[in-house]
């Protein structure tokens, strides 16, 4: 057996640098985040596949989706693909809170993506504390997710309380002087009647009717009967898709008076439902048109529906957005992704464009947009801006 002589100070080096050599590979393999690899990065989402607003949500992961894939074909973030792990909800916020767990410490996700709903995101919010997993993008508007601050959640979305101050505005300047909420007894119906009381007081008015109901039971019959007995002009109804739509329906067959309601029912979905009773309805957008030439967001939006046979629809134009703030997120995040970086990150994006809708955030406020604009349904059945 032949032997080669190393002289000792070279032995010395090599044991060192096979030493550190080893040392570097458990503290990359120690501190290795959940769900990143060299090759991917895995997401989670809680949300309603189905139940009362699988067709909105529908249209909303499409757009993300789409954005997603494209990114994925362009070669990833940093070298690494975005797989998307969802698990269904069913519009219930304990099941919700159960996902969040599922998805954190059974699927190893890096991050959360736009959970839908107020309260089943307020179910979310001690799961985030605790493992400290960020999540970008819930589809709500709620003043909960914006103060006090959350650190793990980054809001893209206006509030819900500017869309019904908007719509307040609107209605008081054309003379409609006698409006009405009617609101879902829950974490998001309070939110839209606390902004509707301060819009109301702001404008030196009196609410003619403040009507609620039950989430799992709602009486839409009874909830319409007393709206005609208080001499209303206008109403704001806060509610999720598929009651909204009866409760609607159930208001025109007996009055013509101007209905208006938010912005979780901006989906082509909604529209539909509402069948003849959708011509006239007003409702609030915290997106750009997806059909707007003019802005870069339009447009990349137009070429993405084309390539993806997307809905051209205010939702699917949401989860568009929202694929494109945790991207840019992510790609600020760099190559050694971890979750507090991600955090931090996120936290640099101050007054960013992107292309027609300005998102910021900082170590102070995790807001995200401001813009929210009115729209009408037209007899054609699309949104008039």
């Amino acid at each position: 057996m032949q032997y080669i002589y190393i002289p000792r100070r070279r032995r010395l080096i090599f044991s060192l640098c096979t030493l550190l050599a080893a040392l570097l590979l458990l503290s990359g393999l120690v501190h290795a985040e959940d769900g990143v690899t060299d090759s991917s990065i895995l997401i989670g989402q809680t949300v309603g596949l189905t139940g009362q607003i699988a067709g909105p949500v529908r249209e909303m992961n499409a757009g993300a989706a789409a954005y997603f894939a494209q990114i994925n074909k362009s070669g990833g973030i940093h070298g690494r693909q975005l797989e998307l792990k969802i698990l269904d909800d069913q519009f219930d916020p304990a099941l919700a809170a159960a996902n969040a767990q599922q998805l954190i410490k059974k699927e190893h996700v890096f991050a959360l993506f736009q959970s839908r709903g107020t309260p089943h995101t307020q179910a979310i919010l001690p799961v985030l504390a605790a493992e400290k997993v960020p999540l970008i993008a819930p589809s709500t508007g709620a003043m909960i997710f914006h103060t006090p601050l959350h650190r793990y959640v980054f809001n893209v979305r206006a509030k819900y309380q500017d869309e019904v101050r908007k719509a307040v505005e609107q209605f008081s300047t054309t003379g409609l002087k006698d409006i009405a909420i009617i609101h879902v007894d829950d974490a998001f119906g309070q939110d839209g009647l606390a902004g509707f009381r301060q819009a109301m007081e702001h404008f030196k008015l009196t609410p003619s009717a403040v009507i609620k109901y039950d989430r799992s039971k709602p009486d839409v019959k009874a909830t319409a009967a007393a709206l005609m007995t208080s001499g209303t002009k206008a109403v704001i109804v806060v509610s999720s898709a598929t009651t909204a739509s009866e409760i609607i329906r159930a208001i025109r067959m007996q009055s013509t008076m101007q209905v208006m309601t938010l912005s979780n029912n901006a989906s082509q979905s909604f529209i539909d439902s509402l069948g003849t009773s959708a011509a006239g309805v007003i409702v609030s957008q915290i997106m750009p048109a997806p059909h707007l030439m003019s802005s870069i967001l339009g447009q990349e939006f137009k070429q993405l529906a084309k390539t993806y046979a997307l809905p051209v629809s205010y939702a699917a134009m949401e989860g568009f957005v929202a694929a494109k703030v945790l991207v840019e997120g992510l790609r600020r995040g760099g190559r050694n992704l971890s979750r507090e970086g991600l955090v931090k990150a996120m936290e640099t994006m101050r007054r960013y464009d992107f292309g027609g809708l300005m998102v910021s955030y900082s170590e102070r406020d995790h807001g995200g947009s401001e813009f929210v604009e009115l729209t009408m349904i037209g007899r054609d059945g699309k949104f008039v801006r």
